[in-house]
């Protein structure tokens, strides 16, 4: 078939499996140019380890540590009439490049939200690692279902106490116009904290503990955004803050129960991107948009692999990490700038319909978002015929 885009509202529908191999080939070649880094872990598990940041991860445990990498993803495979999922065709080419390496790859598709998959995920661990030294939790979904209760909780992207007015683009039409988002109720926030928080973390953690499969000097890490004040109303003093902040205790209970392992977990605080979870963000594509135009003319701009490479050997493995006042790993740094920040702000309200592409950089957002699906790559012919049956990279 002909794979082209499709994309509907903040997400694309399909993906193409040689344009995803070749966004995987570009993290893997920065990450072997950058060599070795030292102290890095060599047993490590990455939950939600398919695209963005988890995907990151694992290439920079395998390609910049040589570790043993299991991973765990939920996917949708391919078929005669439609393409896989981007993260499908992701792990395919990860574990292919793996492989051409000699890197031990395992992944495991399905809910990891559930105690099926955390057991299927820990005997794997266990026949094929013996203990982990880095567990990544890199988890992204809209909802979850509790294991012990059965009960679907759904999150939100609301205010909290009283309804928000701001500036959003519209990236389907390229509209720009004030969105009003009302605020949550009480159950609202206590079911986006179920999905969102640190409970799924731990239950990980605790899995892991209890069958001894946690290494001596373990590291966990989850991730999240806090943002500066432009975002704070619809991120870190919304819905999503009220579970980012549960990550925060979580953190601090998992080490306290990993300390008989020397362990140590943190949540790690990262920059900005364009990835499926920020696209669907309330006034985050503007406001990525505008990020992007800043960084880049002050030559600070990342992508999920620099951030990552700066996450392992400027916070995970470091003599001198950088951390904040409630321990949390710190590589949004640049992003958060006073004079990068004032510069995004001063531009906010100038934006219009008509100096869209002049004030900000929504084209590099917009070709970023394209290539998280495989597609705006010079290397691939998208006018060539292309099967989109690429082999399971998955067992079980």
């Amino acid at each position: 078939m002909i794979i082209k885009p499709k994309v509907r509202g903040f997400i694309c529908t399909n993906a193409h499996p040689q344009g995803c191999a070749a966004h995987v080939q570009e993290q893997i070649d920065f990450i072997k140019a950058q060599g070795a880094i030292e102290g890095g872990p060599k047993n490590v598990l990455v939950i939600g380890c398919s695209t963005g940041y988890g995907l990151a991860s694992r290439i920079t445990a395998a390609f910049g540590s040589g570790a043993k990498t299991i991973g765990v993803a939920f996917e949708k495979a391919p078929t005669d009439r439609k393409t896989a999922s981007a993260g499908y065709y992701n792990t395919a080419a990860f574990h292919a490049a793996a492989k051409q390496a000699g890197l031990f790859a395992l992944s495991i598709n399905g809910d990891a939200f559930s105690d099926e998959i955390k057991a299927q995920t820990l005997a794997a661990v266990k026949e094929h690692m013996g203990k982990v030294d880095l567990v990544v939790y890199s988890l992204a979904s809209p909802r979850r279902t509790d294991p012990k209760t059965g009960t679907l909780y759904s999150s939100v992207l609301k205010p909290i106490g009283k309804g928000y007015t701001a500036k959003n683009l519209n990236t389907d039409t390229l509209k720009i116009a004030d969105i009003t988002v009302e605020p949550a109720s009480e159950e609202e926030i206590a079911n986006t904290v179920k999905v969102m928080g640190g409970e799924d973390w731990e239950l990980w953690i605790d899995a892991l503990q209890q069958e001894g499969l946690l290494a001596d000097n373990c590291r966990t890490v989850a991730y999240t955004y806090l943002g500066e004040k432009l975002t704070w109303p619809i991120y870190g003093h919304a819905t999503i803050g009220k579970a980012k902040e549960d990550l925060d205790r979580a953190a601090k209970a998992l080490n306290e129960r990993m300390a008989s392992v020397q362990g140590k977990a943190n949540v790690a605080v990262l920059k900005a991107l364009v990835t499926q979870s920020s696209s669907a963000i309330p006034i985050m594509p503007l406001y990525i948009s505008l990020v992007y135009k800043v960084m880049k003319e002050e030559g600070t701009h990342e992508g999920c692999i620099e951030q990552l490479y700066r996450l392992f050997t400027e916070g995970l493995y470091t003599g001198s990490p950088r951390l904040d006042d409630t321990n949390r790993l710190r590589m949004d740094n640049l992003e958060l700038k006073p004079e990068t920040q004032q510069k995004i702000e001063a531009l906010w309200p100038q934006v219009t319909e008509e100096n869209l592409f002049d004030i900000t950089d929504y084209k590099g957002y917009n070709d970023d978002f394209l290539r998280l699906f495989g597609f705006g790559f010079d290397a691939i012919d998208y006018d060539a015929e292309t099967d989109p049956m690429v082999p399971a990279p998955f067992v079980g």
